[in-house]
Formats: C-alpha cells, sequence, structure tokens
C-alpha cells in the first residue's frame, strides 16, 4: 500500500483525522528510556489515529542511542497505521537524494515533511519514490512564519500573491505523481481556508493544535476536502505529554480519544 492508501484505510478504520506527534524529550519524560516511552504512547493510541508523526531532531539531538531508538520504532509502527518522518529536509539535489533515500529506504518512513525554498531539483529526489508521500513546508505554525511567508510577490497573470500562495501553487505544478501534500498551520486558519481553495484535494498536514494554540475548529471547517477527509491533525505535546508520571500512556489514550472525538464532532457539522 502506497502513503494514500494507508492513510485512508487507517482514518476510516479508527474514524480519525488524528495524528499523534512522537517529540520525546526527556526532561518532559517520565525515567523511561525513549524508545519505550513513545512504544507505550504508540500502544495506548493505535486505534484513535490516522498516523503517527516522529520528529527526527529529539531523536537525532540523544546521539547514536535516540537514532537507534528511532529505527525500532518506526518498525513497531502497526504496518497498517502510516508514520510520517517530520525531518523538513531539503538542500541541492545530490543531497537530496541522499536525505530521501535515509528517510525512505534506511528508515522505511511513509511520508516525509520536506524545505521546498531551493526549488524543484531539492524537492524531485523525494517526489522519485512514488509510493512514498511529500508534505511540502508552505505555511508553518511558528509566529516567524511570517517573516517570509507572508511577503507578497507580483503574480504571473496580474496581481499579487503571498509567498505561501506561490509555494501551494508549485505543488501543484509538481504534483505528477500524486505524491504531495502541504504543511499549513493551525496557528493561521484564514490562510488554511485560502490554501483549501488553492488545493482543494491535496492532503494538508496540520500542526499546531494544542501547545502553539492552533484553531481546531477551523482547521476541521477549512483543512479537509469537499469529501471531509484530505487533513492529518498533527498534536503533539498534548497528548504525549497528557501526563509526566509513570500513568503516562492511560492519560495519552485519554487525550488522544478526547481529541478525536472533539474532530469527529466537528466533521460531523462541517458535513
Amino acid at each position: 500500500m502506497d502513503f494514500i492508501d494507508k492513510l485512508t484505510a487507517a482514518a476510516r478504520r479508527n474514524r480519525s483525522l488524528l495524528c499523534v506527534g512522537l517529540d520525546p524529550d526527556p526532561n518532559l519524560m517520565p525515567p523511561v528510556s525513549v524508545y519505550d516511552f513513545c512504544r507505550a504512547i504508540v500502544d495506548a493510541t493505535a486505534d484513535q489515529v490516522c498516523a503517527y508523526k516522529p520528529n527526527l531532531a529529539f531523536f537525532e539531538a540523544l546521539g547514536l542511542d535516540g537514532l537507534t531508538a528511532l529505527s525500532r520504532l518506526v518498525a513497531y509502527i502497526p504496518k497498517d497505521i502510516p508514520v510520517i518522518g517530520d525531518a523538513k529536509r531539503g538542500d541541492i539535489g545530490h543531497t537530496s537524494e541522499a536525505y530521501a533515500r535515509a528517510l525512505f529506504q534506511t528508515f522505511g518512513f511513509d511520508a516525509a515533511t520536506v524545505n521546498p525554498y531551493l526549488g524543484r531539483d531539492a524537492v524531485e529526489p523525494f517526489l522519485e519514490y512514488s509510493d512514498k508521500f511529500v508534505f511540502l513546508l508552505c505555511r508553518t505554525s511558528n509566529p516567524g512564519a511570517t517573516d517570509f511567508q507572508s511577503l507578497e510577490f507580483c503574480s504571473p497573470g496580474g496581481g499579487r500573491r503571498r509567498l505561501f500562495e506561490v509555494i501551494a501553487l508549485r505543488a501543484r505544478e509538481w504534483d505528477t505523481r500524486h505524491n504531495v501534500g502541504l504543511v499549513v498551520g493551525s496557528t493561521y486558519p484564514e490562510d488554511v481556508q485560502r490554501l483549501r481553495q488553492v488545493c482543494p484535494d491535496m492532503p494538508f498536514l496540520i500542526p499546531g493544535i494544542g501547545a502553539q494554540g492552533g484553531d481546531l475548529v477551523a482547521s476541521v471547517r477549512y483543512g479537509t476536502t469537499a469529501r471531509g477527509d484530505g487533513a492529518v491533525i498533527a498534536v503533539s505535546r498534548q497528548v504525549i505529554y497528557a501526563s509526566r508520571e509513570r500513568d503516562y500512556p492511560l492519560a495519552s489514550r485519554r487525550a488522544a480519544q478526547a481529541l478525536r472525538q472533539q474532530i469527529e464532532s466537528l466533521r460531523d457539522v462541517a458535513g
């Protein structure tokens, strides 16, 4: 199964658009290993999610032990749940080839986040894996996103477009293998709506709910397609640090379950 097939099947089976981000920070975790911490989260939430999203930075910060834990974790996650490698890679073509090989072959992620700002030749090595999926950074959830992504440019067809809109249009052009989506932060709800207009059927990875204060209502209303799908709503800290004690697996399950139910109720209203 390719990423979209796996994502669609998991979303329907669990009736969920929730993606749990796995961002293990030893300063916030109870006294267990990173692998055991993440494995317990997966065991507790696997029937509540449509995907998991390990953030590579938290594993890389731990050196070889962290990378070993990441490799074991990707192998442990049930094969019928897609895994998105949140790596935000992107470089000149030759280097991007190595990044893509690392993410898709060495670690075995089903999808990855990719930085498109070096242009198509930096993205193409990822796109060549037709059974994998690429989420291009478009409108990110951080406050500093406005420093560049909101800049306006003259459009070739007349009028003006902001940089994140240009990225979305380029993503549409590059999506010849139907394996491109966008990262669209829930902290900018009006822009979620605008990007859904620009890309009506493209999958959106939507971070920023919870600790970053994103708008869940707008994310469901505007982030989903006309069919009510196409949104992968990523939540990390609100779920995995629902408790910092030994009861963290149960607490994470309760948090994920509450979010899933809230998303589904909003999706029912939108539908």
